[in-house]
């Protein structure tokens, strides 16, 4: 494998806090005026998203609602052009990549500061200590942070593919990568597939649909997991485990016919949610998940590993969690203590919502509990983006809760950034 260019310096561990939970309660009627969401899911109320003067531009030019846990608050904290993933900054700043302007970006209520600019579409953020860590789309770069300017630029990983790649010829559909500084002091980053199916990105030099990792201190980047076809969701947890939410296969035929059927589609494969080791493998595109939502095991995909010739997916460990099929998890994150009880320990997760799915699959933020090691089944913390006909008004990406105990949510289709607030917090 090639040697990347990477840099020496050592490298502490760090995680992008997160959280958040659901509740029971009753679920009063929508004030008049508003677009309703669908159906809320159990535990969850409706409440009007509180909207400062001079946000209310499209789409909150007409009231809109979303379904929160009895008690919790949703407002509009600032107006980012297509916001995506998000990190706290050791001074209390919070930074957005924007992809598709080439910049990370510090906001507030009142501002939006450019702090990147020039890049080749930033996307995952991650600090250890005062170093920021950026994903680019083809290389990893450390910063020196301090009092809202990112110096000294050093790479980490370079040469990683993107469209650009001579070989990919412009084609590369899951071209943004994600990062997460690890407690062991190494560098955690994603790969994702060039396609759906393209199964020559396991044999490519760097191979694609990979987790990859730096050492401490720098060196070579190794391929930490395999098979991850676009591991978008990446996160280190409490105990120091890495942890993946995984955008799975699209138009998967269905095993007893061989044959690609909309309803078997609509429902599978789900997406993954898995704790990674060294060596670990998620079978993409030969093997895939099935069942769930935990201890989902593998089974071949009919399509490229009938006989289970290229992979023999009955080996590989089940799957720790999974969502439904297309939800399309985004930035993930943990954190412990930092809202209250029950949602003082578990992982927050942007879903997107699916792109190709009938009925669509809506987008939503999800909480996981984690106790023990062990990650939860998904509940719905933050909903209501999609209504019944299936229209959207909004995607959140990620969540990350802020030094206020507030949890903030980036959206990418409503170009905001939202705050929701536990009970008692104002």
């Amino acid at each position: 494998m090639r040697v990347w260019p990477h840099s020496r310096q050592l490298l502490c561990s760090a995680a992008v806090v997160l959280l958040a939970g659901c509740a029971a309660g009753t679920t009063p009627p929508p004030p008049a005026g508003t677009t309703a969401p669908a159906a809320a899911p159990a535990g969850l109320v409706p409440v009007t998203v509180a909207v400062p003067d001079g946000l209310d531009h499209r789409p909150f030019d007409t009231a809109r609602q979303v379904l929160v846990p009895p008690g919790w608050t949703v407002s509009v904290w600032a107006r980012v052009p297509k916001a995506r993933l998000a990190a706290w900054a050791p001074d209390g700043r919070l930074l957005v990549s924007l992809p598709s302007m080439g910049q990370v970006v510090s906001v507030g209520p009142e501002r939006v500061t450019p702090l990147l600019s020039g890049l080749t579409q930033p996307h995952g953020l991650s600090f250890t200590g005062s170093t920021l860590l950026v994903a680019e789309s083809d290389r990893i770069t450390a910063y020196d942070y301090r009092d809202g300017s990112a110096t000294g630029p050093r790479p980490i990983a370079a040469g990683l593919p993107d469209a650009r790649s001579p070989e990919l010829r412009g084609a590369y559909s899951h071209a943004l990568k994600s990062v997460t500084a690890g407690s062991d002091g190494a560098v955690y980053f994603s790969i994702g597939s060039t396609g759906n199916i393209s199964a020559q990105d396991r044999t490519a030099d760097p191979p694609r649909a990979t987790i990859m990792r730096v050492p401490p201190g720098g060196g070579p980047a190794t391929v930490f997991a395999t098979g991850v076809r676009n591991g978008t969701g990446l996160a280190t947890a409490p105990d120091g485990s890495i942890w993946t939410a995984v955008n799975n296969r699209d138009n998967i035929a269905d095993p007893a016919t061989g044959t690609v059927h909309p309803d078997y589609v609509a429902e599978n494969p789900p997406e993954a949610i898995a704790r990674l080791t060294a060596g670990r493998e998620l079978g993409w595109p030969f093997c895939h998940p099935t069942g769930g939502p935990a201890d989902a095991p593998f089974i071949r995909d009919v399509q490229t590993n009938a006989d289970g010739g290229a992979l023999d997916c009955a080996s590989l460990p089940p799957v720790e969690q999974t969502i439904g099929a297309h939800s399309a998890p985004l930035g993930m994150s943990f954190t412990e203590g930092a809202l209250p009880a029950p949602y003082d320990s578990g992982a927050l997760l942007g879903v997107h919502g699916s792109w190709n799915r009938q009925p669509p699959r809506a987008p939503e933020v999800s909480f996981l509990p984690w106790r023990n090691g062990i990650l939860g089944p998904a509940e719905t913390l933050l909903g209501g983006f999609q209504s019944a006909d299936g229209s959207r008004w909004g995607r959140p990406v990620s969540a990350v809760v802020g030094p206020d105990g507030g949890v903030y949510v980036t959206d990418d289709l409503a170009d905001a950034v939202y705050r929701l607030a536990p009970p008692g917090l104002r």
